[in-house]
């Protein structure tokens, strides 16, 4: 299986994107600005991808990654159009710099590429891509993960130009969905992110297929509490960054407040459920006597239509009797709900469902919605960096160790706040030297870093700076430590490119012997 599938990765690298996104371009009726864009998108992925794809283990192949680009262009584009800004078709856009219409396969834009791009990933999109039964968060998570996903598809693009790598926070349509998108990817890897944003068999439960894998490789506990802070998250940012949605809820929270204040009482529940059936059994049995009698059925339809403005009328019974058999199946269905709630082991896991729902909904009333943020992507990262050094603790080969090490340096390197990057945040500081240390260990062991000093912490405070460069080879990497007026210094560079020189905290009087000083050393061997 496999092999059969390198064989045809291998058919799609030696396809030439331009010609083939040309020929897609050939078909719509796009303007020749918005082809311009397409075409500069789609050779700026490919200029950066290399580099991408060094700085950032774990990711499609570029051939996976441009071809999923040309599929949404093609089958889910129907019509693109690029407005300038302060322009009257512009208004369509409101104080947005993008509008997708998914039923219309449109999308109307400004003529920025980062944007354009978002957008060609958002229009391929399910809304929902967790089941019913999950409530809440069937449509909380389902959200986050497709915006991270379409944050993750601007990347190579947003932040490589082919030379460098830099990160601007400002760019990026949300740091707190990226930064949980980017937890769920490293933990669990992008082929099974993609297969579930992708999965077209709705058959499937990937929620818990999910919450398996976590367990298997982490620990029913570690799930529990990385499930958990991903649903409270999820909520909390549809709140902040989805008005449609955020709405939705507040409906449903309304709702669900309604339906826990009366089963709360059993025997008020009862009562109320009972009239309940009452009603529907009357108006079933009203239903089905009507549409065996003639001369009702006409006084309905007369009456309907009477009330009825012209564009809305029924044009004829038979239509209306199509209309009242809905209506009595709708009735029906409500009644087999009743009657099914009413059972008493039912009742109990039609309350639970209610106090699952109010939980998770109770949240829309947070008043700092920041600070609750906050707390909780710093949960987050705290049960990520538990889980991950879980994961350095298995490797033991160099090939997938230096992986790890660039893997680390990213996620070290991302925002988690508009000023701020993970390397940065104190709280949690203390548990991202322990990963480091454990992968500078291993790296010393398997013979794929030098060691710069015999003592380890002062190896330990000068090798830490390599996962705070973003020098896109880390293989390339040399160090230089000098001493000056009995302080130690350190830099980085790569092809002579200095990096910032940098003070070695913690050295007293050392022994030459101890520490390599006024050598360029090559870092990994």
């Amino acid at each position: 299986m496999q092999k059969k599938k390198d064989n045809f990765l291998d058919k799609i690298v030696k396809k030439d994107y331009n010609n083939e996104l040309e020929k897609i371009l050939e078909k719509k009726y796009f303007a020749e600005n918005v082809k311009s864009l397409l075409l500069s998108i789609l050779y700026k992925i490919e200029t950066a991808y290399k580099d991408y794809e060094k700085v950032k283990p774990n990711i499609p192949s570029k051939e996976e990654f441009i071809k999923s680009i040309i599929l949404s262009i093609k089958n889910n584009c129907d019509d693109i159009k690029v407005v300038k800004v302060n322009s009257r078709e512009s208004a369509m856009l409101g104080n947005k710099t993008f509008l997708v219409e998914k039923d219309k396969k449109r999308i109307i834009c400004y003529p920025i590429e980062r944007k354009l791009l978002y957008s060609i990933s958002k229009i391929n999109k399910k809304e929902k891509i967790i089941k019913d039964k999950y409530y809440i968060i069937d449509k909380t998570l389902s959200d986050l993960i497709n915006v991270g996903n379409n944050i993750d598809t601007v990347e190579p693009m947003r932040d490589f130009n082919g030379y460098s790598w830099t990160t601007i926070p400002r760019e990026m349509e949300s740091i707190y969905h990226n930064l949980v998108y980017q937890n769920i990817r490293i933990l669990v890897g992008y082929r099974f992110l993609n297969n579930w944003i992708t999965n077209n068999q709705y058959i499937l439960d990937y929620m818990e297929t999910f919450q398996n894998k976590l367990e298997e490789k982490y620990g029913e506990e570690n799930k529990e509490q990385l499930i958990e802070t991903l649903k409270k998250l999820s909520v909390l940012l549809a709140v902040k960054y989805n008005k449609e949605l955020k709405h939705e809820l507040r409906r449903e929270k309304k709702q669900t407040e309604e339906k826990f204040n009366i089963v709360k009482n059993n025997k008020t529940f009862i009562q109320t459920a009972s009239r309940q059936k009452q009603i529907l059994e009357k108006r079933i049995k009203e239903i089905d006597e009507m549409v065996n009698d003639k001369r009702r059925l006409q006084n309905e339809y007369d009456k309907r239509n009477s009330q009825l403005p012209l564009e809305e009328k029924i044009f004829s019974i038979r239509i209306l009797s199509k209309i009242l058999q809905k209506e009595r199946e709708d009735k029906l269905k409500r009644l087999e709900e009743i009657n099914s709630i009413l059972n008493p082991q039912k009742f109990v896991k039609f309350k639970n469902i209610l106090e699952q729902k109010e939980k998770y909904l109770k949240l829309l009333d947070t008043q700092n919605l920041e600070l609750e943020i906050g707390k909780n992507i710093i949960n987050l990262q705290e049960i990520f960096l538990h889980c991950y050094k879980m994961n350095v603790a298995k490797v033991d080969n160099k090939q997938d160790l230096i992986k790890m090490i660039y893997e680390f340096r990213y996620y070290c390197l991302l925002p988690i706040t508009d000023k701020k990057l993970i390397n940065e945040i104190d709280i949690l500081s203390s548990l991202v030297k322990e990963v480091q240390m454990i992968l500078l260990k291993k790296a010393h062991e398997l013979k794929v870093i030098d060691t710069i000093s015999s003592e380890e912490k002062i190896d330990y405070e000068i090798l830490k700076n390599i996962f705070n460069v973003r020098v896109i080879n880390l293989e390339d990497l040399y160090i230089k430590v000098t001493k000056e007026k009995e302080k130690y210094y350190m830099q980085l560079f790569d092809e002579n490119i200095f990096e910032e020189k940098i003070e070695i905290q913690g050295i007293g009087k050392l022994n030459k012997k101890d520490l390599k000083i006024n050598r360029k050393i090559k870092i990994f061997n």
